[in-house]
């Protein structure tokens, strides 16, 4: 009886260390697989995720200039959004109240109430020269008590401004600000006809 035992038990080893060399060289074909479908796949994966990045810094541009609006509104008195340092909007934006000469004599205080850092690898095409005050050749946009975007010497503001992925040039969002202080997102790509 122990050798009948002893005899089925070896095969059963036996069965058992094929069965091991088998299922190794399944899982190295799966792992094959999966190598080869992640390597197929990371071009779209990274398309998608600079679509995230692109989709995310215009709802937030969007996000901060309708809070600006707002504060012009709820506080009547003008609020601007600007490119933090000197003309270029891709090194960030500040939102702060806008002393102009006639706020100043009446007790203005400058107070910033959001700023947004550089957002590489998105940029403004054309380093969003849309957005300039033709007296003063400075970039941003000036909500009035109304509500309305104008530029500093008064002119009423309905433009766009456009960006790019650096990563991926077939990305593009355009902002386009209406001439009520109104934002709307725009994918040429998708939608043409609402582009223009």
């Amino acid at each position: 009886m122990n050798r009948m035992n002893e005899n089925q038990n070896a095969k059963e080893v036996k069965c058992l260390v094929n069965e091991r060399g088998g299922s190794l060289l399944e899982l190295m074909a799966v792992v094959l697989l999966i190598t080869i479908m992640a390597v197929m796949s990371m071009p779209t994966l990274q398309h998608y995720m600079a679509v995230r990045e692109i989709d995310t810094i215009a709802r937030r541009f969007i996000a901060h200039a309708q809070f600006a609006r707002g504060q012009a509104l709820t506080l009547g008195i003008p609020i601007q959004i600007a490119p933090i340092s000197g003309n270029l909007w891709d090194e960030g934006w500040v939102v702060r109240n806008a002393c102009s000469g006639k706020c100043a004599s009446s007790g203005c205080v400058e107070r910033n109430w959001f700023s947004q850092g550089d957002i590489a690898p998105i940029y403004f095409k054309g380093g969003g020269k849309q957005f300039i005050d033709p007296h003063s050749s400075k970039r941003g946009i000036l909500f009035n008590a109304a509500g309305a975007a104008k530029t500093k010497q008064g002119g009423f503001v309905a433009n766009r401004l456009i960006l790019g992925h650096e990563q991926d040039a077939s990305l593009e969002r355009q902002l386009i600000l209406g001439s009520g202080g109104r934002w709307r997102i725009c994918d040429p790509y998708k939608d043409s006809k609402a582009c223009k």
